[in-house]
């Protein structure tokens, strides 16, 4: 990718974006395309938040179930909700093949598998949904879980064709590629560090400059800071870590993982992996906390390969990266105004590739003057979590209980028949 400015001296646009990760570079490539002047402000380098530090997963739909939706929100919004991150994505390969990015995209399929056998009428009831959506999705049984896995530890689960990978990196410097096409400025190390209102609208101060608009939107999700602190404290941010083994020689890589899907599991503190593009065994879970998050330790991560994998015990990590993911109460990606000409969407629940992406391109057909009410996704007010400063102590309490919970299902698991526990 090449050098990127730092913003120095006064820039005008008719929207500034403020955070150049999937969110605000969808948001600009579609802005920029339908001819709005936009400028986008980076606190730090192109991909060096979640979005160029994810696990590559491109998973449709939400956390909640299309039923669950509808129940809780209405059969009309619940169906909206249901279509819309249905589409996310599509909108992800749809990007990839319109601009031509180099990311090793590939669309055979994301799996959800049973870490117990308590946990399948879940998914299965989870793949009936979707179907009956006419969605392109399976319910998988154990010895299909084996075929498609190449390994004994799950019980079943489902399958939904319409996922896929990317290399994450790779998609987040196309994203910006062809943003730039389309007319978009981007400036790295230029963090917003103060937003303010302006004759026109709204004036961005920056370590160097500043950037005025009439629309601003922020696309900041888990890295939000102070500067914006009412959205900040929206969401609870928590670290994801992920690993990548040296390239597995031919055997191996033909056996793990051959139709090239990728997999999460019903973990509480989920196990999600895939091969890469050029055979590296890639996994990721939760990690510890601190201010970056450094992946100091990845004892949780070679467990988790040995168990899977206990062929890959004592393969050599290559790489270890991490970056944070923003959590919100319900679950569900939100949509603000926090003022008029402000706008604001985040909060991806583990599901950032996908549904980053379709906030991205809502966020930038609501700059473009289309009502809140077409874009299919509710506009809620901003409702900062109560008692915000103690939440990091909080999840860090949380993922210690839950990973005490894993463990002592583990244990409990009683071995299929036919099969090694």
């Amino acid at each position: 990718m090449e050098p990127l400015p730092q913003l120095c001296g006064e820039e005008r646009a008719e929207v500034v974006v403020i955070g150049a990760g999937y969110t605000g570079l969808s948001a600009a490539l579609h802005l920029a395309a339908a001819g709005r002047e936009v400028v986008m402000l980076e606190a730090g380098e192109l991909g060096a938040g979640g979005s160029g530090l994810n696990g590559g997963q491109v998973i449709p739909g939400l956390k909640h179930d299309p039923d669950v939706l509808a129940a809780r929100y209405g059969e009309r919004i619940g169906s909206q909700l249901t279509a819309r991150s249905a589409e996310a994505a599509d909108l992800v390969f749809d990007l990839i093949g319109r601009h031509s990015i180099e990311c090793d995209a590939v669309r055979t399929g994301w799996m959800q598998l049973a870490a117990s056998e308590s946990h399948l009428p879940l998914l299965q009831r989870r793949a009936e949904q979707w179907r009956r959506r006419g969605a392109d999705v399976a319910a998988l049984s154990d010895r299909e879980a084996v075929k498609l896995t190449g390994s004994a530890r799950y019980c079943g689960g489902w399958i939904d064709r319409r996922g896929g990978t990317v290399q994450p990196l790779a998609y987040v410097r196309g994203l910006a590629r062809a943003a730039m096409r389309s007319g978009a400025r981007i400036f790295v190390r230029s963090a917003a560090a103060k937003l303010s209102r302006a004759a026109r609208g709204w004036r961005i101060d920056t370590a160097r400059g500043s950037a005025n608009a009439s629309t601003v939107i922020l696309a900041t999700d888990a890295y939000t800071d102070r500067a914006f602190d009412a959205l900040r404290r929206t969401v609870v941010t928590v670290p994801s870590i992920q690993v990548a083994t040296a390239p597995l020689l031919p055997p191996l890589r033909a056996a793990i993982l051959p139709g090239g899907q990728s997999v999460s599991d019903t973990q509480r503190l989920l196990c999600y992996f895939r091969l890469d593009a050029s055979g590296r065994f890639v996994l990721g879970t939760r990690g510890a906390y601190a201010d970056v998050p450094i992946p100091a330790t990845t004892t949780a991560h070679e467990r988790a390969m040995r168990e899977t994998y206990p062929e890959l015990a004592g393969l050599p990590l290559e790489y270890r990266w991490g970056g944070f993911v923003a959590m919100t109460r319900d679950g569900l990606p939100h949509l603000h105004q926090p003022a008029p000409g402000l706008l604001a969407g985040l909060g991806y629940n583990g599901r950032g590739v996908a549904m980053a992406t379709a906030m991205g391109r809502m966020l930038g057909r609501w700059a473009l003057g289309e009502s809140a009410e077409s874009l299919d996704f509710p506009v809620t007010p901003l409702r900062p979590i109560r008692l915000h400063s103690l939440s990091r102590l909080g999840a860090r309490a949380t993922i210690r209980y839950l990973q005490l919970r894993d463990a002592l299902e583990q244990s409990l698991r009683r071995p299929l028949p036919g099969r090694a526990g």
